[in-house]
């Protein structure tokens, strides 16, 4: 089996399953785990986000053309059996139609599979969804996963609930939406500005601040922490912590069950400190 994912989610997926060693093509942005760097890369995009700003990465993505680009003749070459894709958004991967359009002028005739949950629950039954077309049963994965995020409902399911504002942009201001007001009821918070599986629209800083949250999370979409420090706002909020997005909130992946897990330390202090660059609470704003 010859898989090929355009979406660093379904990486994680194919990792998860047991599959990275059937893996022969990935996007410039699959980055976990380490062992998929020596996968060829078959995507490219046009924007440097280590140039612009945020304000700037929001008038590239949302308001030109599609910002990513596919190696026709790598693709091809590599003769997938499976691509495995999306139709979610345009702005987070190259987009399904892009994908099949290419696939209907090649000679490869590969199965291409597209992944679109929008809720925690459709997050972890792509598992079982890929499993089923990589000739892998997932249901205990699935299961082992599901117990990980029952477990910390349950531990928190007494303590009060803080009031959450989870922000997946910084200019404009992006709440996160789908599967990440889960996450948060999860972990024993009470998700502000957005429902579970909603795809969010921009709101503005003065919009946080009238949803009183007790905690504000920053989780920007595509930044690690340390790109996310970087460009802070400048708005005095309350708790505030950084948290790695792209690898637990932003890509609906297996890892967003570590996600709640470090959520759950961060509402309420339980479990394991989180790990280096998984968050990191600011100062007080002064």
């Amino acid at each position: 089996m010859r898989i090929v994912s355009l979406l660093p989610a379904a990486t994680d997926v194919v990792a998860e399953l047991g599959l990275l060693d059937h893996l022969v093509g990935r996007t410039h942005e699959c980055d976990w785990p380490a062992g998929v760097a020596r996968v060829p890369v078959v995507t490219s995009t046009l924007v440097d986000q280590d140039a612009l700003g945020s304000r700037e990465i929001d008038a590239a993505v949302h308001h030109g053309s599609s910002i990513y680009g596919l190696d026709t003749a790598l693709l091809e070459e590599l003769a997938p059996d499976v691509i495995l894709t999306q139709d979610l958004c345009d702005v987070c991967a190259i987009s399904y139609r892009t994908v099949t359009d290419t696939v209907r002028v090649m000679d490869i005739g590969p199965t291409v599979l597209s992944l679109e949950p929008s809720t925690l629950d459709e997050v972890l039954g792509c598992l079982e969804t890929v499993g089923a077309v990589l000739g892998v049963d997932a249901r205990d994965r699935v299961a082992a996963l599901r117990e990980r995020v029952g477990a910390v409902a349950r531990e928190v399911g007494d303590r009060p609930r803080p009031r959450v504002a989870a922000i997946e942009w910084l200019d404009p201001v992006w709440p996160a939406g789908h599967w990440v007001p889960e996450q948060v009821t999860a972990a024993g918070g009470v998700p502000l500005l957005a429902r579970p599986g909603e795809h969010t629209r921009p709101t503005t800083w003065q919009a946080v601040h009238d949803a009183r949250p007790d905690v504000v999370l920053l989780m920007p979409c595509g930044f690690p922490p340390d790109r996310t420090l970087r460009e802070l706002p400048d708005h005095p909020l309350p708790e505030t912590w950084v948290l790695d997005g792209p690898s637990y909130f932003n890509r609906p992946g297996p890892r967003v069950v570590r996600g709640v897990e470090v959520l759950a330390h961060v509402l309420h202090s339980i479990g394991g400190e989180p790990g280096p660059g998984e968050a990191f609470k600011l100062a007080p704003w002064t």
